[in-house]
């Protein structure tokens, strides 16, 4: 169904939508050169403020980015979230991508690998409809309480993003992506729920080898119908190519329909930042195929 808002897109900036093709399965396509970095986006403490801003002013602003804190864990579980343009002016719920970072980074890497100035200028352009992205905080990777991050994110983050922001809370509509260790804690959460994920997107993961039995038990036991789509992506050259070929190998010999793509690079955010609007593509046309299902 066409919102309100879309239209109002579409009246405003004459662009039509269309979607960038990606990389054919297994073929090793060159590694795009990232744009020049852009100024990352400035965190916001402060609950939003009473906008000034008219609609069709806030049509070219950038979306919204600030802090908060699930203050009920032990620890708290911070996170910075983005609201798109316009997220003030209408009543619309939005989409939620959920993006994990790497080891020994915080919550602001997906903001300085250019996530938050690609969604803006994709929603801009009309090729995605607006979206909300929220960047958790792992920083206690190397401590005990590390280990409790999945049941925070799970149990504790969205159920309270769910409830204080206009998310669409449903599957379909709710996606998991990370990182190198991101990238590890999205398949193991989310082929764990995938009642809670419609889309799970594995960035150059740093799969956690212990899990591996484990993980193709569970994902043996997902109803077709209920599997998570899946994108799964790696450098040539990067120190976790191995594990992930084994990954591979696994989805296909258990007939789990995925997009796999092995682009030149290594395990680095200049590879990442490298393919970072085609990521955030990917996971808008998850939700495109979803609300065309119904």
């Amino acid at each position: 169904m066409i919102t309100r808002q879309a239209i109002l897109y579409a009246i405003c900036l004459f662009i039509l939508a269309g979607f960038s093709a990606c990389a054919a399965p297994n073929e090793i396509a060159p590694t795009p050169t990232p744009p020049p970095a852009a100024p990352m986006p400035a965190v916001n403490s402060a609950p939003s403020p009473v906008p000034t801003a008219t609609p069709l002013d806030c049509l070219t602003g950038a979306g919204r980015v600030q802090a908060d804190v699930v203050a009920t864990t032990r620890p708290q579980q911070e996170f910075i979230i983005y609201l798109p343009p316009c997220y003030e002016y209408f009543t619309e719920r939005y989409p939620v991508l959920y993006l994990l970072h790497g080891q020994t980074y915080n919550e602001d890497q997906w903001l300085r690998i250019g996530a938050a100035t690609t969604a803006d200028e994709l929603i801009h352009d009309g090729e995605t409809a607006p979206f909300i992205m929220v960047f958790p905080d792992d920083r206690y990777w190397n401590a005990p309480a590390g280990a409790e991050f999945g049941a925070r994110l799970i149990y504790d983050l969205i159920p309270y993003v769910d409830a204080h922001y206009r998310t669409r809370a449903d599957r379909k509509y709710r996606a998991l992506g990370g990182l190198s260790r991101g990238g590890g804690w999205t398949a193991k959460l989310g082929f764990d729920h995938p009642e809670l994920f419609g889309a799970l997107g594995l960035h150059s993961p740093a799969l956690f080898k212990d899990n591996a039995p484990y993980l193709e038990s569970i994902i043996k036991n997902i109803p077709e119908k209920d599997q998570p789509k899946l994108w799964h992506d790696i450098g040539d050259a990067d120190t976790e190519l191995g594990n992930s070929l084994l990954f591979e190998k696994m989805l296909t010999e258990n007939n789990y329909l995925h997009n796999f793509h092995r682009f030149k690079g290594d395990h680095t955010e200049h590879y990442w930042s490298a393919h970072v609007e085609l990521y955030l593509r990917w996971y808008a046309r998850v939700w495109r195929e979803y609300s065309a299902e119904q």
